[in-house]
């Protein structure tokens, strides 16, 4: 764990600075856009430049994470706010979103920013997964452990490609990714915010039949 957080502490203090040097060039770039004959590979350059510029936020936020602002928040709601988000992703694939909120009470001790995140990151990740016409299943319900601890219980379902039995046991190292233009960063994150709610997160796959991945947290 502390070679963990030294490496993580490194990343983003390299990160840091990576991130005021593309500001720079994406001011140059935005400026070169409007007065380049040569506008379209400028585009080029942009759209590269917000990549990477995504890339590295990610690492800021896995080497130097904020503080949790915890309150109530109703797991529902940032569920909802989420999908709107990705509204254009889900049109543009054609995929059929399905709810079954069995959660009467739905309300978590937590940070909203930091649950959409989660949130976040797992829908897009589904629907990445998803080829057109999939179907993306959203599904909640309390819990009782044998303590009779009570859990808000959120699982994300997707009919995509499945993942491999070799990788499935690495989908939350930090820095392990399958995708070509992907930081394996994602789900390590999405991993520390659910333990630093004191929940626990885990996914389940079958090759070509889909993923669900499996959110826990202590209900109020």
């Amino acid at each position: 764990m502390d070679q963990l957080a030294n490496l993580g502490t490194l990343s983003a203090g390299i990160a840091h600075e990576i991130k005021n040097g593309l500001t720079a060039i994406k001011t140059f770039i935005e400026l070169l856009m409007q007065k380049s004959e040569e506008k379209e590979l400028a585009e080029v350059v942009a759209r590269e430049l917000t990549r990477i510029n995504s890339m590295v936020s990610q690492m800021l936020r896995f080497g130097a994470p904020k503080p949790a602002a915890f309150a109530s928040v109703r797991i529902h709601d940032v569920l909802e706010h989420s999908l709107r988000l990705l509204q254009h992703q889900i049109t543009a694939k054609m995929i059929s979103v399905k709810r079954d909120y069995k959660a009467v009470s739905h309300t978590v001790h937590g940070d909203e920013a930091q649950l959409q995140q989660v949130f976040m990151n797992l829908l897009f990740n589904a629907l990445e997964a998803m080829s057109a016409n999939g179907t993306l299943t959203i599904v909640t319900e309390i819990t009782n452990d044998k303590s009779g601890a009570r859990s808000l219980k959120i699982q994300i379902y997707d009919t995509g490609v499945g993942i491999s039995t070799e990788n499935l046991s690495r989908m939350f190292e930090p820095f392990f990714t399958t995708k070509k233009n992907g930081t394996g960063l994602g789900l390590a994150i999405s991993q520390r915010i659910v333990h630093e709610h004191h929940g626990k997160i885990e996914v389940q796959s079958e090759i070509r039949k889909g993923s669900t991945f499996t959110i826990l947290l202590p209900a109020i």
